[in-house]
């Protein structure tokens, strides 16, 4: 393996500079393509709902090693409270500052240079790699990588492994590898009673009243323990909204958002009957929308982890753990597919904060860490 250069500190700079606030791409995606065309990767445009996705295939045989990710970005919030400006992508002190930097262009730019080595020096690679990208993952996450998966797997294109180059880092640079999450289950909770005068209760119904014992027993539920691989399962009630702007008028509909993250001890079924039953022994009308945002996965230690591990052991001298932890990424479209998949990339501690920032010393690393697991992977 050739040393990476600051190719990917200069590619990150100009994809920082480009503000692509989700669902936006600003060109990212072309920039990456006109890096990946010259070097053999055949150019797909999967785009959808006015989302920006990217399929580059380098290579027909198998293993299909991927590398994904997400070229937008959330909101900077309010840029007066930045050191620089957000989309500036200044270099500080080592580090570089902007928008995205972290979440997750840091990735993007690290396993695109790590490509580009990797083909230089291995034109004739066993196997193929891939590039999938979306504009997407920041926001709804419906026209995104689950519309690339989906077109994917309907042409019967199987990916055998795959890194989501997003921020798992936690405490210091390669200490941890996602490879797995949790699930995410939200309701919205419509609790119907009877409008009225407050001085007339007996007139009305108040639903606000009538639904706070039935969610004080759902705050105590205990919905598994866990096991070897994820926490026990956690329900957050995320809002409580009623009422009718008068301070006199009983309401007829309190409405309440929750949000579960689950591990696969238990089932989306199984949730969904016990909140029900909940409600109904609590002799509530209530109307409940559902909404599965993910399913749980896992990606066993094998083959992807080992050789990430090694790759991380080599240029970091640390041990990264695998762990399940966190929020939810695009790995929930890509792992049903039967693919090994797993997230690794820079430190997370500033990311979607005001002055998010990547340390350059890590992104070169990084690079170099993804380039060593494509040469262990597809040089067998």
């Amino acid at each position: 393996m050739t040393n990476p250069t600051n190719d990917s500190i200069e590619l990150l700079v100009d994809l920082v500079q480009r503000d692509s606030v989700t669902p936006e791409d600003c060109g990212c995606q072309a920039l990456i393509a006109s890096r990946l065309e010259p070097l053999g990767f055949t150019i797909e445009w999967m785009n959808s709902g006015g989302v920006t996705n990217l399929w580059a295939r380098r290579g027909t045989a198998s293993p299909l090693m991927v590398f994904a990710g997400h070229t937008d970005v959330v909101p900077t919030g309010d840029a007066n409270q930045w050191s620089s400006p957000p989309f500036s992508a200044e270099i500080i002190d080592g580090y570089l500052c902007g928008r995205g930097a972290a979440d997750m262009k840091g990735g993007v730019a690290a396993f695109i240079t790590a490509v580009e080595r990797f083909v230089a020096q291995n034109d004739q690679h066993p196997g193929s790699i891939a590039v999938l990208l979306t504009s997407d993952e920041e926001g709804p996450a419906i026209h995104g990588t689950k519309v690339v998966i989906e077109k994917l797997t309907n042409r019967d294109e199987k990916i055998d492994y795959c890194i989501v180059g997003e921020p798992s880092s936690t405490t210091k640079f390669g200490d941890i590898i996602r490879n797995g999450r949790r699930g995410s289950l939200g309701a919205h909770i419509s609790v119907h009673g009877t409008q009225g005068h407050v001085a007339y209760p007996h007139l009305a119904d108040n639903p606000i009243h009538r639904a706070m014992p039935a969610l004080s027993e759902l705050t105590e539920v205990a919905w598994d323990k866990g096991d070897e691989h994820f926490p026990p399962t956690t329900l957050q009630i995320s809002n409580f909204n009623a009422g009718t702007g008068a301070t006199n008028v009983i309401p007829a509909i309190a409405s309440i958002e929750l949000n579960l993250r689950y591990s696969p001890a238990i089932s989306i079924e199984h949730i969904q009957s016990s909140i029900e039953s909940l409600f109904k022994r609590h002799n509530l009308n209530v109307t409940i929308e559902w909404k599965d945002s993910a399913r749980p996965f896992i990606t066993q230690q094998g083959t992807l982890c080992e050789a990430l591990q090694s790759a991380i052991e080599k240029h970091t001298g640390s041990s990264a753990s695998l762990d399940t932890g966190g929020g939810t990424s695009d790995g929930r479209f890509i792992a049903p597919t039967g693919a090994q998949v797993v997230e690794f990339g820079p430190i997370n501690k500033t990311i979607h904060q005001i002055d998010e920032r990547i340390s350059c010393r890590d992104i070169e690393t990084l690079s170099s860490i993804y380039e060593a697991t494509l040469v262990t992977l597809l040089e067998r």
